[in-house]
Formats: structure tokens, C-alpha cells, sequence
């Protein structure tokens, strides 16, 4: 069982040092997202507004924006609060 244990770390050690670059931009992937993820919550925070006011008060796409947005709901982060226009407001979920 060592010996299969040893050799699956030396595995798993090679494959990171292969890979180093896809692990790397992997990495800053996930730091982008949760940079913009952790700013539109903010946004959200402050009081219901649409993807167009968050993109263009965040600088993130809105593209970008709507796609964290509806993650956001289905995970129950932000709900919608109404409508302003043709373009529902979304607000941020307070936690108990």
C-alpha cells in the first residue's frame, strides 16, 4: 500500500509539473471570477438594480455580468426584486 501510495504522489507531482502552465492559468481564472463575483455582491448590496447598471458601475462586460447574475440566482445569492423597464431588478439575499 506504500509503495502504491508513493507512486501515485510522484504521479501526481509530475502531472503539476507538466501542466504547470494550464494549473497556472486555471489559478488566475478562478481569482478573476471570484474578484467579479465578490463586486457585483457588492453592488447588488447597496439596492436592486439591473446587469446594465452593473456593468457599466463595475466595468465588467455585460455579457459577463448577466451570466454571474443568473448563477448568482440559481444559488440563491441575489433575487430578483422587481422591474425597472424592460430589465428586472436583482438585489443581494440577506443571510440570517
Amino acid at each position: 500500500m506504500t509503495t502504491q501510495t508513493l507512486s501515485r504522489a510522484e504521479l501526481l507531482k509530475q502531472l503539476r509539473t507538466t501542466h504547470a502552465e494550464s494549473v497556472k492559468r486555471a489559478q488566475e481564472l478562478l481569482k478573476e471570477q471570484k474578484h467579479m463575483q465578490q463586486e457585483l455582491c457588492a453592488f447588488f448590496r447597496e439596492k436592486p438594480r439591473t446587469v446594465p447598471e452593473a456593468a457599466q458601475a463595475t466595468g465588467i462586460p455585460a455579457d459577463k455580468v448577466l451570466w454571474f447574475v443568473a448563477a448568482m440566482k440559481k444559488y440563491g445569492i441575489v433575487a430578483e426584486a422587481g422591474m425597472c423597464g424592460d430589465y428586472p431588478l436583482y438585489k443581494k439575499v440577506e443571510e440570517n
